[in-house]
C-alpha cells in the first residue's frame, strides 16, 4: 500500500475503523426506522446509524471536502474544496439492509471522486467496499489495483481514544483479478419484471453457471469477484432507468470490477462514462467477466 494516495488510504482507514461498531450495533437496529430515504425508500434504523458513524469518521478526514451518502439529499461540506486538494466521498452506508431481518450478508460501498457530485466514475481515484459476512472483509481499488483486505479488532493496537488503532487490515489478496473460467451469476429484480430481451439472456446463463443471489449487491458482486461470472440488476419493464443509484453503487463497483480485469455497463454504455443529472440517479447495472458483458449487451442490442 506504500504508492497508494495518502487521503485515499485515510479513507479506507476510517472505513475500515467505523466497520466494527457498525457490525455490533446490527442485531438492535433490525426494525424500519419510520422515515425514507432520498429515493422514497423505507429506512432500516441500521441504516440511519451505519451513515451516522460513517458520516462522523468520513467527515473528520483531512482531504475530504465533502461527504454524500444514499441517505441524504444534499452534501454535506467537510471543508475542503473538491477538486482542488480534496475529495469527495459518496457511500451506500448499508447496502443490502433488507437483509437484516433475515441475517443475511450486508455492506458498506464507498467511492471517491476527484470532482463534485454529480461526477463520472471516470472521475473516481478509488473505490471499495466492507462485507458484513462471516468474516469482515474490504475490497479495496485504486489506481495500483485491487485488494482484499480483512478487518479485526486490533487488541495491540491500544485505546482509540489514546490515538491507537482500534481495528487492524490485513491483506489477504493484494492483486485480485476476476477468474478467466466464470462460475456463478445474480441476477435481481422479479423475473415476470424482466424484459425479453434480459430473460432470453438470463435462460442461457443459467444453463451455464451457477446461480447465487442473496439479496445485497456487495455480497453478490463479491460472488463474482471470487469465482468469476456476471452480476446484473436489469432495467426493468416497471423500473427501465433500474434500481441501482449510479454515484454510491454502480459508479464504485463498476470501478472496482473493470480495475480487476472485468466490464461493466448498463447494457449499451460503459458505467463509468454515464453522465448523472443529479447526485441520487439510477442505473441498470451489469458487472462481470468481460465475455458474459459483451455477450449481454449484444443480447439487448438485437431487441
Amino acid at each position: 500500500m506504500a504508492d497508494s494516495d495518502p487521503i485515499v488510504e485515510a479513507v479506507f482507514d476510517a472505513v475500515a475503523e467505523t466497520a466494527p461498531a457498525i457490525r455490533d450495533a446490527l442485531p438492535g437496529r433490525r426494525v424500519e426506522s419510520g422515515t425514507d430515504n432520498p429515493s422514497g425508500e423505507s429506512v432500516m434504523a441500521g441504516d440511519l446509524y451505519a451513515d451516522q458513524l460513517l458520516g462522523d469518521a468520513l467527515t473528520a478526514v483531512d482531504g475530504v471536502g465533502s461527504f454524500v451518502s444514499e441517505e441524504r439529499e444534499a452534501a454535506v461540506d467537510a471543508g475542503g474544496a473538491v477538486g482542488d486538494g480534496a475529495y469527495a466521498v459518496a457511500i451506500d452506508p448499508l447496502d443490502g439492509s433488507s437483509n437484516l431481518r433475515s441475517n443475511n450478508a450486508m455492506g458498506t460501498v464507498v467511492g471517491i471522486y476527484d470532482a463534485p457530485l454529480p461526477a463520472t466514475g471516470r472521475d473516481l481515484v478509488a473505490a471499495g467496499y466492507v462485507l458484513y459476512g462471516p468474516i469482515t472483509t474490504m475490497i479495496v481499488a485504486d489506481e495500483t489495483g485491487v485488494r482484499e483486505e480483512v478487518i479485526e479488532r486490533d487488541s495491540a493496537g491500544g485505546d482509540a481514544e489514546d490515538g491507537g488503532r482500534a481495528v487492524s487490515r490485513s491483506v489477504v489478496e493484494d492483486d485480485l483479478r476476476l477468474p478467466e473460467d466464470p462460475v456463478v451469476y445474480g441476477f435481481g429484480g422479479r423475473v415476470p419484471d424482466w424484459p425479453d430481451d434480459f430473460t432470453t439472456y438470463a435462460r442461457e446463463i443459467e444453463d451455464e453457471l451457477k446461480l447465487r443471489y442473496g439479496g445485497a449487491m456487495v455480497g453478490d458482486v463479491n460472488q463474482v469477484l471470487t469465482y468469476g461470472g456476471i452480476f446484473a440488476y436489469p432495467a426493468l419493464v416497471d423500473a427501465p432507468e433500474g434500481k441501482l443509484r449510479l454515484s454510491f453503487e454502480a459508479n464504485p463497483i463498476a470501478y472496482i470490477v473493470e480495475r480487476a480485469g472485468g466490464a461493466a455497463t448498463d447494457g449499451d454504455t460503459d458505467i463509468l462514462d454515464i453522465e448523472p443529472e443529479g447526485v441520487h440517479d439510477r442505473v441498470p447495472l451489469y458487472v462481470g467477466n468481460e465475455a458474459l458483458v459483451e455477450r449481454l449487451e449484444d443480447a439487448l442490442a438485437d431487441e
